[in-house]
């Protein structure tokens, strides 16, 4: 089957290189040439384990490739997947759907024969209904269906969540529409992996009421987090009791500096607006979306605390500015939050990221970036965890402190604990949710 794929982003490379993994004709189209460009070479413009060798594996098989001509694209395409960004719009909280429309239109005018147009991208409920609504005015004579796939990948995962999903959701109004997207995941089929089909608007209301949820969850045990440290509780113990109900589970429930990655803000941003439209705000929701943003300033104070009140003329080094391990995404990342409060503050900020230097030299202007986590330790007054990357996590800690002018630490990913920081020779060790240590205090177990 060939299959065009509109938009080279996260969501539509990664979908396009499976797709072609499962032995389908995909074409990947995008208005950026300097991508294409990229893409054409082999490179791939964003980091996600595995993607690399996966594109190259389909190109040289001849099933995958890339251009910026649409129309060579669409030709003789059955599906063509809108995967275009729908960020948030400036000032009412709405999904920018400029690019999803855009798309549609274009498909409209250069289609020549049936197809199914898929919108990929995270859209409002209604946008399916909006996308046929766009095509049939472009192009009345087109015999086209619509259908709505959401995706569940998660950054830095994303390969096995294509390849093994928890299930594959397909809203749409024709068994015609729906023979279509059967076959397109058929492999999937064939192993029993679960593929739901709904009508457009539940299908478009999964993928917010998910992603909803789950920014609950994390918010819920961040704040638990937070009584823990004033009644003397052990978030992780807690969490751990917590997921062991098998109607909660332990995912989604590690305190840290608060959520932010491109789609929790966005979505619940989203849903948010969505039932302010309809007259139903998502009391939830939006407190999820406040409290989070506290949980960010929170940090800050645990910092300030550490550094005895002033950030100013402090060396602070940050390991981690990803939003999460294993991805060089920044978008809504905790960092964003907390460094740029460290630097206004007068500190002198060195960061180690294994792939957040390409975004984050942008976004973080003012900092020192290093390589090594050693050498930036030398001579700092704090040392601060703000993503859980493998390699932080079996750190010589009384190498670091050796280095360190003030051994002091926000472990803010609970990596470590109040024993390793006490053996390691750390005079101060802050946590979420954990009792701190403070070598003038009484012991405290993290």
């Amino acid at each position: 089957m060939k299959i065009a794929m509109i938009g080279t982003g996260y969501v539509g490379l990664v979908s396009g290189v499976c797709f072609s993994d499962f032995g389908h004709d995909v074409i990947c189209v995008d208005k950026d040439p300097a991508k294409i460009e990229m893409l054409e070479r082999g490179d791939v413009p964003i980091y996600e384990p595995g993607l690399d060798a996966l594109m190259h594996k389909n190109v040289e098989a001849g099933r995958l490739s890339f251009t910026l001509d649409l129309a060579k694209a669409i030709e003789g395409a059955e599906a063509v997947f809108i995967a275009v960004g729908t960020p948030t719009r400036r000032g009412d909280g709405h999904a920018d759907l400029t690019y999803v429309m855009a798309a549609a239109e274009e498909i409209a005018q250069l289609a020549k024969e049936y197809v199914v147009i898929v919108t990929k991208s995270t859209v409002p409920v209604g946008t399916n209904r909006q996308v046929k609504q766009t095509v049939r005015k472009a192009n009345p004579k087109l015999e086209f269906d619509v259908a709505s796939n959401p995706e569940f990948l998660r950054e830095g995962a994303a390969i096995e969540d294509f390849m093994k999903p928890d299930r594959v959701v397909v809203g749409v109004q024709t068994d015609r529409a729906a023979q279509v997207m059967q076959d397109i995941y058929r492999p999937l089929y064939l192993r029993d992996f679960p593929i739901l089909s709904t009508d457009l608007e539940s299908a478009e209301m999964i993928k917010y009421a998910a992603n909803a949820f789950l920014a609950t969850k994390i918010t819920f045990i961040n704040e638990i987090a937070a009584l823990c440290e004033r009644t003397g509780a052990n978030v992780k113990q807690v969490s751990h009791g917590m997921g062991l109900d098998g109607r909660i589970g332990n995912k989604f429930l590690h305190a840290g500096p608060g959520y932010g990655g491109s789609c929790f803000p966005k979505d619940t941003k989203a849903l948010a607006r969505i039932g302010q439209d309809v007259g139903l705000p998502m009391q939830i929701t939006e407190t999820v979306i406040n409290v989070n943003e506290g949980i960010k300033r929170r940090m800050i104070d645990k910092l300030l605390d550490l550094s005895d009140g002033s950030f100013n003329g402090k060396i602070i080094t940050v390991l981690g500015v990803t939003f999460k391990p294993n991805t060089d995404d920044m978008r809504d990342a905790p960092a964003l939050t907390i460094i740029p409060a460290l630097v206004g503050g007068g500190a002198k900020v060195r960061i180690v990221d294994p792939q957040g230097r390409h975004e984050g030299e942008a976004l973080l202007p003012g900092v020192q970036w290093a390589e090594d986590a050693y050498k930036a330790a030398n001579n700092a007054d704090l040392l601060v965890i703000l993503t859980e990357w493998n390699e932080f996590r079996a750190l010589d800690l009384k190498r670091v402190a050796r280095k360190m002018a003030t051994p002091r630490m926000a472990d803010l990913r609970n990596i470590y604990s109040s024993k390793d920081a006490k053996r390691a020779g750390f005079e101060a060790y802050e946590s979420v949710g954990r009792a701190p240590f403070w070598r003038k205090a009484d012991d405290a177990e993290g």
